[in-house]
């Protein structure tokens, strides 16, 4: 479960609700205006519809799952105990040993990497293989990103156009300035929303994805090296150090407090 989400959301409403009640401003506004979530939510689907192919707008129940429950990866560290594992066997065994290991991997990234290795593929074809399927994995994810970031822009335009309605209906009757001057504060909410939404959800959602992605791609470009390496037979100190230039200072320093511990429980 991705809880900065759900916490971003809940404290987002509470800086809006919290700030029209410490202003003075009706609260129940935001619930007595259904023709602004109307104009808002319809018009910014309708916006998004109108800018994106119908493939890409049927990936966005993927992606709002996505922003509450990431898909599971391997943490950086235990790609690299994995690696140091894998190539220890392949120095003893060979290459071939590692075909028993194939059926637990549970990345499909991964997975297929490692069989081209033993297969006997050259470097060259699995290296281009495995980053031509990171592009286009990276092209898609950028995609879905830019759905969300288009939202944004058109929200606050849409909230203004709701503003622009709401007026025209409240000048339509005059004669009563009380009335008058509630219809031309309903007008806002729309704007409210509309600033809301771009700003508060749109836009950091689309920012979220983009972490995401460039988290998963960095670990696939670690995985890429760490098949490169085996495949070239290198120690298995040789690829922990290439791999732990992805790791933070933080990260690194777990790991190797993790590999002390290990190996005074093996003494």
């Amino acid at each position: 479960m991705e809880i900065s989400t759900i916490v971003g959301i809940i404290l987002g409403l509470v800086a809006l609700i919290g700030g029209m009640i410490l202003k003075g401003a009706p609260v129940t506004a935001l619930i007595n205006n259904p023709a602004a979530y109307v104009i808002i939510l319809v018009g910014t689907a309708a916006s998004l519809f109108v800018a994106f192919p119908m493939s890409e707008m049927k990936r966005l129940p993927k992606l709002f799952k996505v922003l509450f429950v990431p898909n599971k990866m391997l943490s950086k560290t235990e790609i690299i105990t994995m690696f140091t594992e894998w190539a220890s066997i392949t120095r003893r065994e060979g290459l071939l040993a590692l075909e028993s290991k194939v059926e637990e991997i549970n990345d499909d990234f991964l997975r297929s990497g490692m069989r081209m290795i033993i297969d006997g593929n050259d470097q060259e074809f699995v290296s281009d293989v495995l980053a031509e399927d990171i592009a286009a994995t990276e092209e898609r994810h950028r995609a879905g990103a830019l759905i969300f970031s288009q939202a944004g822009m058109y929200a606050p335009t849409l909230g203004v156009l709701g503003a622009v309605v709401g007026l025209i209906a409240a000048l339509a009757d005059m004669t009563d300035m009380e009335k008058l001057s509630h219809a031309i504060a309903a007008a806002f909410i729309a704007t409210l929303l509309g600033i809301f939404t771009g700003y508060v959800l749109w836009h950091p959602i689309s920012n979220k994805l983009k972490r995401m992605s460039k988290r998963e791609m960095e670990i696939r470009l670690m995985m890429v090296e760490g098949l490169l390496s085996i495949q070239s037979g290198v120690s298995t100190i040789a690829i922990q150090q290439k791999l732990s230039v992805f790791l933070t200072p933080a990260e690194r320093a777990k790991l190797q407090d993790k590999e002390a511990d290990s190996g005074e429980q093996k003494e």
